[in-house]
């Protein structure tokens, strides 16, 4: 091989090195948006129509909790499906694993839309439903640590924490599309909307399906995991090393990830509260969700940069002692039915300080562990911990009391799920500064 043609080859590699962080950035941020489009149509479904298409039969305040406990199980298979995914991204790498994942979500979405109501076919209509949710939930545990160990490993040293952001950027994104969906659906005639019109979100998840996985097709396996691979062989039970090295992080893990409550409650129990309870019109409360998520588009690369300059756990324990806090006049001001007091507060808690944890959970949770175990130990710890939200909005909907005050005793569950998950990231090790070879040893530990 001549100079020349050495050289051509070693600029050529250095091009695709330096595309190769931009690239996983960009394909996680569309994967996401895609994945949690499907995932989130169907909480707002939850909210706004599931109880009386699949609950007819049952008190109103009943079918709601029934209705918000279908969202809720796509949580249970989600800490299953981690251990399934985990060890299929640790052994086999992560492109498979997203692959699979966006397939999964895409089909089970759409058979969704398919489905008959419980005035057609009774109670196989619900039971439907469940299993449909459950293979959501399937898909979900692997994507989101998939996407970011994918990100993190691809990522230059000093910019982690902004490179993974994006996963959570596109988790936004996706949350904005479903609403934007629904938007003009919600203005339908009630008989309309129930009829046919809740089935389009549903069904449009066949062509944002088709975008992510043309956008995920070439991208390239982590050098993280590729060098992983060739110095030693991959592990023939990634779970035994996680637990045997990583129980405490996985912990860690689990209690860090109940700030997800704040997300879960935001973006279904409140959207349900205002619209059932205190009759504000549903256009209102669509538009809101969607100006809390576009704020949060631009607020979480800012948290994260900040992130990548003065570490990991201050950013994220202000976010889930902020949350904790702001939760409260939120609620009363939807309590009020102060639309004015209801957008302020509104985006200053779920666009402004939840994005603070939000942007940096992804370099935090998956720099306590080392490649060998990364993705098994996020995917594990994240969806044990999202599993115990997800429930967040069926336990709020039967602790919801009557009158002016009857919010407070949800506020008061949002309250003690995010000052756990501060007081687990503050016993978790600063990673910001720490090289990607060392993240997950034991200190002392060489390279």
């Amino acid at each position: 091989m001549s100079i020349s043609t050495s050289k051509a080859a070693a600029t050529a590699r250095a091009s695709e090195t330096g595309k190769s962080p931009r690239k996983a950035a960009l394909a996680s941020w569309i994967g996401s948006a895609v994945e949690y489009y499907d995932f989130f149509i169907y909480g707002t479904a939850a909210a706004l129509v599931f109880g009386k298409l699949f609950f007819p039969s049952i008190d109103p305040k009943l079918a709601t909790v029934a209705a918000f406990a279908t969202f809720g199980v796509g949580y249970i298979t989600r800490p299953i499906g981690a251990f399934f995914m985990g060890h299929v991204g640790d052994k086999f790498g992560r492109k498979k694993v997203l692959t699979f994942t966006l397939l999964l979500m895409g089909i089970s979405t759409f058979a969704i839309g398919l489905l008959p109501t419980y005035n057609q076919i009774g109670i196989a209509a619900p039971i439907l439903l469940v299993v449909l949710r459950l293979l959501q939930g399937l898909s979900a545990a692997g994507e989101q640590a998939g996407a970011n160990s994918m990100t993190l490993e691809h990522a230059p040293e000093n910019r982690r924490g902004f490179f993974t952001s994006f996963t959570l950027s596109g988790t936004q994104m996706g949350f904005i599309l479903a609403t934007l969906v629904f938007l003009p659906i919600s203005g339908l005639p009630e008989d309309q909307l129930l009829a046919w019109g809740w089935r389009i979100p549903f069904f449009l998840s066949a062509v944002v399906v088709a975008v992510g996985f043309w956008v995920r097709r070439s991208l390239p396996e982590t050098p993280a995991f590729e060098e992983e691979s060739k110095t030693q062989a991959a592990p023939k039970l990634p779970m035994a090393i996680l637990f045997r090295d990583h129980t405490p992080d996985v912990l860690r893990v689990i209690f860090a990830a109940l700030v997800s409550v704040v997300s879960t409650i935001f973006g279904i129990f409140v959207l349900s509260y205002a619209v059932n309870t205190m009759h504000i019109p549903r256009a209102s409360m669509l538009t809101l969700l969607v100006c809390t998520n576009i704020v949060a588009l631009a607020a979480i690369p800012l948290w994260a940069i900040l992130s990548d300059r003065i570490g990991r756990k201050p950013v994220f324990i202000f976010g889930a002692l902020a949350c904790a806090v702001m939760i409260w006049p939120t609620l009363w001001a939807i309590a009020q039915g102060d639309i004015f007091l209801i957008y302020v507060f509104g985006v200053l808690l779920s666009g402004v300080v939840y994005s603070a944890s939000n942007a940096v959970w992804p370099s935090l949770y998956g720099e306590m562990f080392d490649t060998r175990v990364r993705l098994s130990g996020m995917a594990i710890g994240t969806q044990i911990g999202f599993a115990l939200g997800g429930f967040a909005p069926t336990i709020s909907a039967a602790i919801l009391g009557e009158g002016p005050n009857g919010w407070m005793p949800v506020a008061g569950l949002v309250t003690a799920s995010c000052v756990i998950a501060a007081i687990s990231a503050s016993t978790a090790r600063e990673t910001y500064n720490v090289p990607m070879r060392l993240l997950g040893k034991k200190a002392g530990v060489a390279a």
